[in-house]
Formats: C-alpha cells, sequence, structure tokens
C-alpha cells in the first residue's frame, strides 16, 4: 500500500511553534516512528508553505497513491483550490488537523476540505494521522 502524507503551511515549525497547542515533536521524529511501525505500507512526505505547490502535489500524489492524508492547515479556511484538487482526483483523502480547529477562532470552523474528504480528524495531536492511516489501510482489506 502506497500512503502520501501531505503537510501545507507552518507545519514545517513542529515540535518550535506554540507547543502547547501542537506538541513538543518534529514531525519528522513522528514520521520516524510510523514508518518503523507500519512497514508494509510505502510512505511519502511532502510539506509545503505555498498553495500552489500543494495542489500540485495533490494531484500528482492522487493518481499514483493509494490514499492521502492531508493537513492543510491554514489553506483549509481559505483554499477552494485545495478542496477542488481533492475532488479531481482518484485517492480517498482524510482530512487531519493536530489542534480541534472548532475550539479555536471562529474563521478556523470553516474548511473548504471537509466535505471533498473521506473523513476528518481534529484535535487528536499527532495520533490523528495515524488514525487516518488505519482508515485508510482498513479500506483497503
Amino acid at each position: 500500500m502506497k500512503i502520501a502524507i501531505i503537510n501545507g503551511p507552518n507545519l514545517n515549525l513542529l515540535g518550535k511553534r506554540e507547543t502547547g497547542i501542537y506538541g513538543d515533536s518534529s514531525f519528522e521524529a513522528f514520521f520516524d516512528r510510523l514508518r518503523k511501525k507500519y512497514p508494509e505500507v510505502s510512505f511519502h512526505y511532502f510539506q509545503s508553505n505555498v498553495e500552489g505547490e500543494l495542489v500540485n502535489e495533490i494531484q500528482r500524489a492522487g493518481f499514483e497513491y493509494d490514499g492521502i492524508i492531508l493537513n492543510p492547515a491554514a489553506y483549509t479556511h481559505t483554499s477552494v483550490a485545495i478542496g477542488d484538487a481533492i475532488a479531481a482526483i482518484k485517492a480517498p483523502v482524510v482530512e487531519v488537523h493536530i489542534s480541534n480547529v472548532h475550539a479555536r477562532e471562529d474563521f478556523r470552523k470553516f474548511s473548504h476540505v471537509s466535505a471533498k474528504a473521506a473523513g476528518s480528524i481534529f484535535g487528536l495531536g499527532l495520533k490523528g494521522y495515524e488514525l487516518a492511516l488505519q482508515y485508510l489501510i482498513s479500506k483497503e482489506s
């Protein structure tokens, strides 16, 4: 099984930024643990702070991978283009957010992604990525 994990803006700073919200682990450290725990999965990881690069990667991965775990970060609330990219691809997408966006500012409660995704996970920290992965694995079985 081939799974792409795509992270949006500022997630390159995990472990350094707002640790009270996002925790003190880097995504790279978490990703290494995930790969070791699921050796049967072929992972691809991509992170960008640029909306167009995320759209390009969703389009590319959407026809090459069995599933995508996507944390579009702040673009969740603003990017029609990311929502449209998800609608245009074959692979199922699970939207993941480390924080509970519904417990934060009002503008974070709207998502251009949720309606196009197979499902959404909010507020469970980095564990949300693993839960998304487990869903995608079970969908393939």
